[in-house]
C-alpha cells in the first residue's frame, strides 16, 4: 500500500506559513506513477524562492531585517548549510545582504539609467511609476577652468548649475553642469525644479553628438552629504560632453550612490 510523507509542500514555502515549515523531500508524492520521474526542488532554492516572494509581496521591504539562519534552520526544518547557502545565493545575486554581527537585510532598491542614449532623468524615474523632484544648489554664472576647456572657451565665464535629483524623496543623482551661453543664452533663466536641464537643452537643440566617461569614484563631503551616502560609500560617476552643431553644448558631471544606482546600456 502507498503512503504519502506529511511534510508540507513547496505551496507552503511560497504561501509564507510560519509554524515549522518543513521542504517538500517526497520523491513520489501520492497519487503519482512511480514509473514517472520526479525531480523534487532542492531545499536551498525552495528557501531562496520563499524569501523572493516575501520581498516580492512587501513582506519583507527594502533595508530590512530578514529573520536569522537559527530561525529559518527552525522554521524549515532543515541543516543550516542549506539556509547558508540560499542566503549566499541571494546575497551574490545582491537580493539581499549581509553584515558581520548585525544580520542579513534586504537589499536597497537599485534604480537603472541608460548610458548610451542620453534621456531625461525625470522622464525614467516616471517610468518606473515614481516621483521626481529636484532641488537646485547653484544656479549662477562659473569660471572654473577645466570647464571652460571642456566646453571649448578661451574666457568665461560659462553658466554653472548643481541639482541634486530625487527618485521618491530618495536622492539618486548630484548633477554638476556647465552649459556653454553662446548655445543656451537663457539658462540661468529657467526654473529646474520644473524642468530639467537636459529636457530644457534638447527641447531647444537637440544633441548632435556626446562623449561619455564612467568611473568608479568616492565624491567629496559637500557630494556626499547631498546624496544621504556613508563616508567610505563610492559612486558612479558619469562624465558627458555634447555638442550642438560645432559648438560643445554642455559638460557635465552625473554623480550617483553605487549602493542604490546603476548605469545600463545597449549598442
Amino acid at each position: 500500500m502507498k503512503t504519502t510523507t506529511q511534510a508540507h509542500s513547496a505551496q507552503a514555502v511560497q504561501d509564507g506559513q510560519k509554524p515549522n515549515q518543513k521542504l517538500d523531500q517526497n520523491p513520489n508524492p501520492a497519487g503519482r506513477d512511480r514509473d514517472t520521474p520526479v525531480k523534487a526542488m532542492p531545499a536551498y532554492e525552495q528557501i531562496k524562492r520563499y524569501v523572493l516572494e516575501r520581498i516580492s509581496e512587501g513582506a519583507w521591504k527594502p533595508g530590512g531585517l530578514i529573520p536569522s539562519e537559527t530561525e529559518l534552520v527552525k522554521e524549515f526544518g532543515v541543516a543550516r548549510m542549506t539556509v547558508s547557502r540560499a542566503l549566499r545565493e541571494l546575497t551574490a545575486e545582491r537580493v539581499l545582504t549581509r553584515v558581520q554581527g548585525s544580520g542579513t537585510f534586504v537589499a536597497p532598491q537599485r534604480y537603472e539609467s541608460t548610458v548610451l542614449e542620453i534621456r531625461n532623468i525625470a522622464d525614467e524615474i516616471a517610468a518606473r511609476g515614481h516621483r521626481h523632484a529636484a532641488r537646485v544648489l547653484t544656479l549662477e554664472p562659473g569660471d572654473d577652468a577645466d570647464a571652460l576647456q571642456a566646453l571649448g572657451l578661451a574666457s568665461g565665464p560659462a553658466y554653472h548649475s548643481c541639482i541634486v535629483h530625487s527618485e521618491e524623496d530618495e536622492p539618486i543623482q548630484y548633477e554638476d553642469r556647465y552649459v556653454n551661453p553662446k548655445v543656451f543664452p537663457d539658462y540661468l533663466q529657467q526654473d529646474f525644479t520644473l524642468e530639467t536641464p537636459n529636457h530644457y537643452m534638447m527641447r531647444l537643440a537637440p544633441v548632435q553628438r556626446a562623449e561619455f566617461r564612467i568611473y568608479a569614484q568616492k565624491p567629496d563631503a559637500y557630494v556626499r552629504r547631498h546624496l544621504m551616502m556613508d563616508i567610505g560609500e563610492p559612486c558612479l560617476l558619469l562624465w558627458r560632453r555634447t555638442w550642438v552643431g560645432e559648438n560643445v553644448a554642455t559638460s557635465v558631471r552625473l554623480w550617483h550612490p553605487a549602493s542604490r544606482f546603476h548605469l545600463a546600456g545597449t549598442v
